[in-house]
């Protein structure tokens, strides 16, 4: 049996790669500090969530020490886990960043990937399959102004991805995928922030008016399809705009 992992799954893409794979007939774990209220009907087999807050990492430490994961993996033989929490704040110039709002993107964009990857990986029972997918961003492969946390924690999910497979774990698949410009909350965030914390606004600005940002929906569509794929994971970051 296939079953999946999504963090974030309570809003935008998250919410919409949890639909695409109960689609798919595979059941979704969903970890995120909200609940996802469109899914709450699916039978429990099929959809659970957690209340968890993926940006406290002694929260999550507390949650990988319960027996919930090991109850959900028990009937697995394909594991498939997908990173999608993130935060883009803090938002401005080194100066104007919130220390405290530095660690909670660092501790949500990078230190819960990871540590929920290690977790699973290490309850990963011989001849069953994990795939690790981490939702990345263009930010982690160039840089803009005003999003030297958002670029630094994104390019941390690529750099993780790449050592993975140097490990040659059998069984093990892993790809950092950049999904493209989607319209999200975050996105309506980013609009709203000042010039004088991100002075490239106008480029998503331009993305909005013109039509330029991606459906949630075709996006996890698309994601899902790849992560299902037999290509997944020959090529540790990639790009979904890339892909045939």
């Amino acid at each position: 049996m296939i079953k999946a992992i999504v963090t974030g799954h309570s809003r935008g893409l998250g919410a919409a790669i949890a639909a695409s794979l109960l689609e798919h007939d595979i059941p979704v774990l969903g970890l995120a500090r909200a609940r996802n209220a469109d899914l709450a009907g699916q039978p429990s087999a099929r959809f659970a969530q957690f209340e968890l807050d993926l940006s406290n990492t002694s929260t999550v430490t507390q949650w990988l020490a319960t027996d919930a994961l090991d109850a959900w993996l028990a009937d697995a033989n394909t594991v498939l886990l997908v990173n999608n929490a993130a935060v883009v704040e803090p938002i401005g110039p080194l100066d104007l960043q919130d220390v405290a709002a530095v660690a909670t993107a660092v501790s949500l964009n990078v230190a819960a990937p990871l540590m929920l990857a290690a977790a699973i990986a290490a309850r990963r029972r011989p001849n069953t399959e994990l795939r690790v997918l981490h939702v990345s961003s263009g930010a982690g492969r160039h840089v803009y102004p005003g999003w030297s946390v958002y670029c630094a924690t994104k390019a941390a999910l690529d750099h993780h991805a790449r050592a993975v497979v140097l490990d040659k774990t059998p069984g093990l698949r892993i790809c950092s995928l950049a999904p493209g410009v989607i319209d999200t909350d975050m996105q309506a965030q980013i609009r709203a922030t000042g010039l004088e914390r991100f002075p490239v606004r106008e480029r998503f600005e331009a993305l909005k008016r013109d039509g330029g940002l991606a459906s949630a929906q075709d996006c996890a569509a698309r994601i899902v399809a790849h992560l299902l794929g037999d290509s997944f994971g020959q090529t540790p970051v990639g790009d979904l705009r890339e892909l045939g």
